[in-house]
């Protein structure tokens, strides 16, 4: 059940080194753990699905900030990315650590993971380390019952030293408790930081004890951090914490941390770095095994996950998946769409007209209103909620089962051929649903070059959008084994395009190291909330744009401008593709929103050749709505993504992707207008 009895955003940006635009919010309260163990889950029962996203200063990981109230109290929620550490490199870590020192939380609430316990208390302990008051949520209970796992949660508790508290996220269940409990320990905003009561082995402790001492005599206080927090992160070489000793003279303790990490090194003839991941990892290993009970092996069976990862058995799946999420689409998509369609020329138009004229008369004027208020709104929303919605809901539905990480390790060998390795499908899957937060979720991948090769992909993949096109266009009129042509073609077209950056691209590809995540009965609420969440996006970005875009292209049309710009693109369109001239407008404009190239084409058409044009094929053959579709499929995403683009890529390197996809649209477009009526397609 929800927490909040009101929900409400906060005003978010990032600035040098807070993430609030105006003074700090009064209580706040950080949301930290391990990826896939229901944080953000817990962030939404928390604050519903009013929430900012926004990015750290130079980085492109989002942090959500979200408020809501408990007990007549305002609390603002800080939703950190999911990260395995603290100490590591990876930019995840980096985000998540820089918050907790500089936003200086009132609370943290670290998010664990019941049927993994060892793994999700590291950061655990970390988050402790830095003074941070936490409260963790022991998440997936009910996971770890069925799994026959028991914890002794009271036992966990006295074993930290800080408040623990079952939860099950997708349920509601823990969650206000677990935010209330976090409140009772927050502080008045300022340095709340204070000493872990936890401690690792006697050996390192006693090498540790003379730098903490030498950190509570310092005047030296980076980040508002206590004595023990400056000494475990001076040993750890953090570069940020030492500069700030320095700067507050302290001087004198960085020589003694060097002093102290010198003789740790030649003692125990290991890094620094490795010797505080042994202590982490052993300290965890050891809490939760003392405070867990586990079902014998004789009891343990072959997972759904063996089988989903597994190359004999795993690629059957993943084709059977894949098929059935694209049918699904197809006849529930097109069912839908003629549905709506239907109401709408019975209920909704008839009412737009009439208002429309009631107050603008039925002069160009009016017509190019209904322009935008009529045919616009009709085509956003017959595609939108048939479609889009549609695939949004199954794509959650295979996040949330964890199916999509089984893909990732299933697909690893493939990706190498490309230059990328499996985590890299994670944000190729995601891009079948929008490209934006694909181009985003690629800063999981360590170079540039899979980063460059990663997002030229995704530019070519069909996301909902465009797979709204293939299904409205080629699979409503012509049928659907042309509509999974389409598909079939940008696959092999995609993949060569890879093969061909692999070689091109200087530099080659990097290894995996990833967690196997147990599969999980998804949450329908989660599912819903999340795909609705996701499309309400969509429509509140398309939907302005398709009217407004209507409305100017109505303008033209009513003036008489708009043939004038169809005339320097007919080469292209008509002399190279074979396409009625008023396509290439649409393909033109579709870069505002993919699927709005085919909602352009219906509305031209009707304006152009009357009601009749409502079937694209009065006026298009079969061979020309397969080109059309595969043209618009692998040119250059939208703008947005364009935007995303620049920011991830650089403006050069997003250049030179959209004039790939560019190209390899058009000469693929070329080729099949000419190999289609050849082979007595037309």
């Amino acid at each position: 059940m929800a927490v909040a009895s009101d929900t409400s955003t906060a005003s978010c940006t990032f600035s040098a080194t807070p993430i609030f635009t105006g003074p700090r919010p009064k209580t706040v309260i950080a949301l930290v753990g391990n990826p896939n163990v229901g944080k953000s889950t817990l962030f939404n029962q928390m604050t519903g699905l009013g929430v900012v996203t926004a990015h750290y200063p130079g980085k492109t990981l989002d942090v959500n900030v979200g408020s809501t109230y408990l007990d007549g109290r305002s609390v603002t929620i800080v939703d950190l990315p999911g990260t395995y550490s603290l100490g590591s490199e990876a930019e995840e870590s980096w985000v998540t650590r820089r918050t907790l020192l500089d936003v200086v939380p009132d609370c943290a609430i670290v998010v664990v993971d019941a049927t993994n316990l060892a793994r999700s208390l590291v950061i655990a302990l970390q988050v402790m380390d830095l003074g941070v008051p936490t409260v963790v949520a022991l998440n997936l209970t009910d996971e770890a019952s069925r799994a026959g796992v028991r914890i002794d949660s009271v036992r966990l508790s006295e074993s930290l030293g800080v408040p623990v508290l079952p939860t099950v996220a997708t349920q509601g269940t823990g969650v206000a408790p677990s935010l209330r409990t976090a409140l009772m320990l927050s502080g008045s905003c300022g340095d709340v930081k204070t000493d872990a009561t936890h401690r690792y082995g006697m050996g390192f402790e006693s090498l540790l004890e003379p730098l903490s001492m030498a950190a509570k005599e310092s005047a030296a206080s980076p980040f508002g951090l206590p004595p023990r927090a400056i000494a475990l992160e001076l040993i750890q070489g953090r570069s940020d914490v030492r500069e700030q000793v320095i700067a507050g003279g302290g001087e004198a303790l960085c020589a003694k941390s060097d002093e102290v990490g010198l003789f740790m090194t030649t003692s125990r003839g290991e890094r620094v770095s490795t010797t505080m991941s042994r202590e982490l990892h052993g300290a965890a290993g050891a809490i939760a095994e003392s405070v867990t009970e586990s079902p014998p092996n004789g009891r343990i069976r072959r997972s759904l996950r063996g089988l989903a990862t597994s190359p004999l058995t795993g690629i059957p799946i993943l084709i059977g998946v894949l098929a059935s999420v694209f049918l699904f689409v197809f006849f529930a998509g097109d069912l839908l769409a003629t549905a709506f369609s239907g109401l709408w020329r019975a209920f909704a138009s008839p009412l737009i007209v009439s208002g429309v004229h009631a107050v603008l008369g039925d002069g160009a004027v009016a017509r190019t209103v209904l322009w935008g208020l009529d045919a616009g709104m009709e085509a956003s929303l017959s595609i939108g909620l048939p479609y889009i919605l549609t695939f949004y809901v199954l794509l959650s539905l295979l996040e949330d089962s964890g199916y999509l990480n089984a893909v990732a390790f299933l697909a690893d060998r493939s990706m190498h051929r490309v230059g990328l390795h499996g985590r890299a499908v994670i944000p190729l899957v995601s891009g079948a649903g929008c490209s934006v937060p694909a181009v985003l979720a690629t800063s999981v991948l360590a170079t540039e070059r899979e980063r460059t090769i990663a997002c030229t992909l995704i530019a070519m993949i069909p996301c909902s959008a465009r797979t709204a096109v293939i299904m409205g266009a080629v699979g409503h009129y012509i049928g659907l084994a042309p509509a999974l042509g389409v598909f079939f073609v940008s696959a092999i077209v995609t993949g060569v395009v890879g093969l061909i950056l692999d070689r091109m691209i200087p530099g080659s590809g990097v290894g995996m190291v990833m967690e196997m995540f147990p599969f999980r009965r998804p949450s329908l609420r989660v599912v819903w909330r999340k795909a609705w969440g996701q499309f309400r996006e969509f429509l509140l970005i398309a939907t302005p744009i398709v009217v407004v875009g209507s409305v100017v292209l109505g303008g033209l049309y009513e003036s008489g401008l708009l043939w004038r710009l169809s005339e320097p693109l007919d080469p292209i369109v008509v002399g190279l593709l074979g396409l009625p001239s008023v396509a290439g407008l649409t393909l033109l404009f579709g870069l505002l929103r993919k699927e709005f190239a085919l909602q352009l084409l219906v509305t031209l058409g009707i304006a152009t050749m009357g009601e009749s044009a409502r079937d694209l094929l009065t006026f298009m053959g079969p061979t020309d709505l397969f080109v059309y579709a595969l043209v618009n499929t692998l040119a250059m995403p939208c703008v947005s993504t364009v935007a995303v683009l620049g920011r991830t890529l650089g403006w050069r390197r997003t250049g030179l992707v959209s004039g790939v996809t560019v190209v390899t649209a058009l000469l693929m477009g070329a080729l099949f207008a000419r190999v289609l009526p050849a082979i007595g397609w037309s």
